[in-house]
């Protein structure tokens, strides 16, 4: 066997070295997304996909919930559910899958080789997910208004809490994306593992089926998970304020949102960083 060098050693860097080389890493990886045809069907424009198909499909049916002279359409609850998803799909699967792969084929091998930082590796993948994300969530709204004619709020204050959802979500999937690409061994795994968890946690998180039709002990088993919260803090985005009758306890709970997200961060985070190996374990 022959024995493998050791990564070279990252001492004195500096601040705008590591920032330099976080700015090429965002373009390498764009670059290499938008090549990517499974990247851009599966991750990009699957949330869109789907909220055309259920927007027509369900439009015509009676409104999930009326009152008070306000309304929630299907159209109207499955788009914070898109969004939700587009975040989701785009960090833990796509990034998961991808630093998977990358682990498994040799990439981070010959990465480790070169004077790149591991914090600029992880800046460029933050990178390309933002930019990925937000061209995502802005195609997705556009679809919405312009295709379907869903209104969206006229508060400051609703379009506030969507951000730092968004961002908040964002960082939060991207921190689990990389500790779910620990557990593939193989490139060929990569894709097995991830996507089936993936869809499972999509399904039980109101993603696909409104979360007011689970029984109590799924949205229980969901709601302590991220997934769940995100489109609980999308939904109060976008939604009228009737929608918060067909949330649990029949009331918005932001200050649960931020809660589970920060910790579910924090956590993976803390385990990203003490599992994370450039060259694949034997």
């Amino acid at each position: 066997m022959t024995a493998t060098a050791p990564a070279p050693p990252r001492r004195g860097i500096r601040p705008g070295h590591v920032l330099r080389c976080a700015a090429d890493r965002v373009r390498i990886e764009l670059l290499q997304y938008f090549r990517r045809s499974d990247a851009l069907v599966f991750t990009f424009l699957f949330p869109v996909l789907l909220f055309a198909i259920f927007a027509s499909a369900f439009g015509a049916l009676p409104p999930m919930i009326e009152l008070e002279g306000q309304q929630v359409t299907q159209p109207q609850y499955y788009l914070p559910a898109m969004l939700a998803a587009g975040v989701f799909l785009s960090g833990v699967q796509n990034l998961g899958i991808e630093i998977a792969v990358e682990r498994n084929d040799g990439t981070l091998q010959r990465l480790a080789a070169t004077p790149l930082p591991v914090l600029s590796y992880f800046l460029g993948k933050l990178g390309q997910l933002l930019v990925t994300s937000l061209a995502q969530a802005g195609l997705l709204l556009a679809v919405a208004v312009g295709v379907f004619g869903i209104e969206l709020p006229t508060e400051p204050e609703r379009w506030l809490t969507l951000a730092w959802v968004f961002f908040a979500a964002l960082i939060c999937f991207a921190v689990l994306g990389v500790v779910i690409a620990q557990i593939p061994r193989t490139v060929n795994s990569a894709s097995a593992v991830v996507i089936p968890l993936a869809l499972l946690l999509q399904f039980i998180s109101g993603i696909y089926l409104a979360f007011p039709a689970l029984p109590e002990w799924l949205q229980t088993i969901a709601n302590l998970f991220p997934l769940a919260w995100v489109g609980h803090g999308m939904r109060y985005a976008l939604l009228p304020d009737i929608g918060r009758y067909m949330e649990v306890g029949e009331a918005w709970n932001l200050p649960m949102v931020a809660l589970v997200l920060g910790i579910w961060a924090v956590v993976g985070t803390v385990v990203a960083a003490v599992t994370f190996r450039w060259i694949r374990r034997s």
